[in-house]
């Protein structure tokens, strides 16, 4: 996608973040996949990721009620306390993902906005209610181990009618004056808030790339290299 730069007042962070890839993979996700209804039920994994902080906050300015998990008491607390998340949960403190959204959302998903795959997947879909849907954007808990891999109960796909569908935000470049325009006025109005982890050099990169596999980043991870 070619286009002049046009910073429109924000840091130049931005274009790689919230009003880049990450910005309208959520927005695509969420409004077109997810395609919610006011008062909703969404469930956000890696909610305090590059992508899914902004699932969360777009679904809660619709009019949703949202969850996040997220790995540490730090993210959750984030997620709630500054982000607006309705609730959040650490993971990996629950031996049972099925039953941790069982509390979480007693009267089911509708959507579910995966970044992770594997288990966190497998409880989404039996906590779905009928005509749910699954935006899939990332499978992390995948990358890196070779013998995670996601195997939901198709029954419950089949039974309940779950719209199950994998994207990338290149399919949706129609959308992008309409992502742009609405996710400028949030920030000119303060109603969204986009995360940021920023290393300085050239030499941090490494770290920072690994960091990405290791739940190590809070929002888009950012490289800023400056001339000497």
């Amino acid at each position: 996608m070619l286009r002049k730069f046009d910073p429109m007042g924000f840091p130049l962070s931005y274009q790689v973040g919230i009003l880049g890839f990450s910005g309208l993979t959520a927005y695509a996700g969420l409004f077109e996949i997810g395609k919610p209804k006011k008062g909703e039920k969404v469930f956000v994994s890696a909610a305090s990721g590059s992508v899914g902080h902004l699932v969360g906050q777009y679904a809660k300015l619709f009019g949703c009620y949202v969850v996040g998990s997220a790995g540490s008491k730090e993210k959750v607390t984030l997620l709630k306390d500054k982000l607006g998340f309705d609730d959040a949960f650490n993971y990996k403190e629950e031996t049972d993902l099925k039953a941790a959204l069982k509390r979480y959302f007693p009267d089911g998903i509708d959507i579910y906005f995966d970044n992770v795959g594997a288990e966190m997947q497998e409880a989404a879909i039996a906590n779905m209610n009928t005509y749910g849907r699954v935006a899939v954007c990332g499978v992390i808990s995948e990358y890196t181990d070779g013998k995670k891999r996601a195997a939901p109960e198709m029954l419950d796909v089949i039974y309940k009618r779950i719209k199950f569908q994998g994207f990338l935000a290149a399919d949706h470049l129609n959308l992008y004056q309409d992502f742009i325009s609405t996710t400028c006025n949030h920030l000119r109005s303060g109603a969204i808030y986009p995360l940021e982890d920023i290393s300085d050099g050239v030499e941090s990169i490494p770290s920072a790339f690994t960091g990405l596999f290791q739940g190590g980043n809070i929002g888009k991870k950012v490289v800023r290299i400056t001339e000497e």
